[in-house]
């Protein structure tokens, strides 16, 4: 069975919702799935000073906390994070750069990775959010996913986006049925990839160190 880790940060709930929903692909797919959410850094009264923001983050309080042994344990990763000046959210960004150990070690090669996010508008950095999280999985050398125009969900006009799904929420929506078609097509996507790799690579390949290298 393909490992699957769907780890996200999501402030009011729309990244969230797109993560349940690529959690719920996966395992239709067959997949094992963890659905794991990075732990908050913002202050008690950055939080509070939003309604929506406080009442998602008690909302979500049961969803496990991602850590370093999720990475290792799965096959195919998704990450999910809203975009902050076109970039990564903070919170997501340190649980990535938490990873040097795993890294150093190897234990990243090769994973299968692909990325999803949401905006307030429509040209809010979506893209160049998910270009930098690749940035990333280049120096893993994990293998990126993306969802490309392989499927036809990708041409609805509300989706569209190759790079992978992402959602606009303008004031504070959530993701609709168009979009959670789209992110579970992606994660579809990734754990057909996943599976094919796993089986031609997994058994008995030695792990990479700067050490043997």
């Amino acid at each position: 069975m393909t490992n699957v880790a769907v780890i996200y940060y999501s402030a009011t709930g729309s990244v969230h919702s797109l993560a349940v929903a690529a959690a719920e692909a996966a395992e239709k797919a067959g997949a094992e799935v963890r659905l794991r959410r990075v732990a908050e850094l913002a202050s008690e009264e950055a939080v509070a000073s939003n309604p929506t923001w406080a009442a998602h983050r008690d909302a979500t309080r049961d969803v496990a906390v991602a850590g370093l042994e999720d990475l290792e344990w799965a096959d195919v990763l998704l990450f999910g994070t809203p975009t902050r000046y076109g970039l990564p959210a903070a919170q997501l960004k340190q649980f990535i750069d938490g990873t040097g150990t795993l890294w150093f070690q190897g234990k990243l090669v090769n994973k299968v990775v692909s990325s999803f996010t949401s905006t307030t508008q429509t040209h809010g950095g979506q893209e160049s959010t998910l270009l930098a999280l690749n940035n990333t999985f280049y120096h893993w050398g994990a293998i990126i996913v993306a969802p490309g125009y392989a499927d036809a969900v990708q041409f609805d006009i509300k989706n569209g986006n190759p790079y992978g799904t992402s959602h606009v929420a303008y004031h504070q929506d959530l993701p609709g049925a168009e979009n959670l078609a789209a992110v579970g097509f992606q994660a579809r996507r990734a754990v057909e990839i996943g599976t094919a790799l796993r089986r031609g690579l997994r058994a008995g390949r030695p792990a990479h160190t700067f050490a043997s290298a």
